[in-house]
């Protein structure tokens, strides 16, 4: 039996597992928490840190696997091709991975390569990053981020000097590297693009858009609350979003993978490509696509870093699907989350994570979710309507003190 070694057992990185071992293969998990959930559904577990490079290819060597997967995690996708590289398994050229799954790396990257981009820069320290903008090497409003997270935590826009100071500590204390990107704020036309892609052997074969949803009263108002599928723009526009997308994985030689994308285009449908993650969208983005396409992305991700063969059917996309992630706009104690009526009738499937009496906190980033729900729609003015007022339909209710 071929062994897999997954990296990541959260729950949402069973279904990785799962695959897997609905494909017949024996499953390795890697996680640093001992009280992760994949550990009781995988074969073996190792209570590692899938951001351990060394500690995980000893792992690899250790278990003899044939490929190696990062399901969903973008702190760990540079792990996987590290591995996959080190043992010539089936993956992608770890320098390039690296690039994507550091924020400075890739603004640098898509300068060099002539790609729009907003004027961007790194930092290790707090002060030198004061001292650039001290001297007014940016406009505002700018966006500060560790480059090394996932899930927009520790993501802050900054629109004077004097919010500088807190707004990059915050950042800085979600890197695991201790380093930020300052970049200016890209304005979008329309929605900010979300969606997951996969390539074969280089070619981006499949890619499914879709509109980025955001609440302005959360404290952390630049992390998504749902992605609504499909992308609300005409096709030509889409195709272009393609074309910036293939050149960008042919300049990086990527081969065989899945990828997470988020992107804006300006008024002149001018493509920004803020985030190109060789992994698989988190937030149930493959279950939704599933629904949406056909197309199972989880089984590709696995087949992917086993080297298998990926065929993939005529997918035509159809209908109107979204995840929503359940967020609490204040910290404390759980009483109910309520869904209206006609809600109930939208959601396909319900993975709440929170019950009543749990301590919860305000949505700050994708850790921070209640849970998420699939839901499906009759059209597109219902569906973006919901998932731009989702006040409208479900309410978060926490204990008094």
């Amino acid at each position: 039996m071929k062994k897999i070694l997954l990296l990541g057992g959260s729950a949402q990185q069973v279904v990785a597992i799962e695959t897997a071992k609905r494909l017949g293969y024996y499953t390795v998990l890697c996680d640093y928490l001992d009280d992760n959930p994949g550990q009781y559904v995988a074969d073996k577990f190792y209570l590692t840190s899938t951001t351990d490079k060394e500690a995980v290819l000893k792992v690899a060597m250790d278990e003899e696997v044939d490929g190696v997967l990062a399901y969903a995690s973008d702190p760990a996708a540079p792990t996987a091709a590290y591995v996959a590289e080190k043992m010539s398994l089936p993956g992608n050229p770890y320098e390039s991975v690296d690039i994507l799954c550091n924020k400075d790396k890739f603004r640098k990257f898509l300068e060099e390569n002539n790609f729009c981009t907003p004027n961007a820069n790194g930092y290790e320290n707090i002060e030198t990053a004061l001292i650039d903008l001290k001297q007014h090497h940016f406009k505002y409003p700018i966006i500060v981020k560790p480059v090394d997270s996932s899930g927009s935590k520790g993501v802050g826009r900054i629109d004077c000097f004097e919010e500088a100071e807190e707004k990059i500590e915050y950042a800085m204390s979600f890197s695991r590297a201790k380093k930020i990107i300052i970049e200016e704020f890209v304005e979008k036309f329309g929605y900010q693009i979300a969606g997951d892609g996969l390539s074969i052997e280089g070619k981006l074969v499949f890619r499914y858009f879709a509109n980025d949803h955001f609440n302005p009263k959360c404290v952390n108002p630049f992390v998504p609350t749902s992605a609504s599928f499909p992308y609300n723009m005409p096709e030509n526009v889409q195709d272009k979003i393609h074309n910036e997308i293939q050149r960008l994985l042919d300049l990086l030689g990527m081969q065989t993978t899945t990828y997470n994308f988020d992107m804006r285009i300006d008024k002149d449908y001018n493509v920004y490509l803020m985030e190109v993650a060789p992994r698989d969208g988190g937030n149930y983005i493959p279950d939704v696509i599933r629904y949406a396409t056909g197309v199972d992305l989880v089984e590709c991700a696995v087949k992917a870093a086993m080297g298998e063969k990926i065929e993939l059917h005529n997918a035509k996309p159809h209908g109107y699907y979204s995840y929503f992630a359940v967020h609490s706009l204040e910290s404390g104690m759980l009483e109910k989350i309520e869904f209206s009526e006609e809600a109930k009738e939208h959601i396909v499937e319900n993975h709440i994570i929170k019950n009543p009496g749990d301590e919860i906190c305000a949505f700050t980033g994708a850790n921070t979710t209640l849970g998420c729900l699939v839901m499906k729609f009759d059209n597109m003015e219902q569906m973006l309507d919901m998932m731009d007022d989702s006040e409208k339909w479900c309410n978060v209710k926490l204990k008094d003190i």
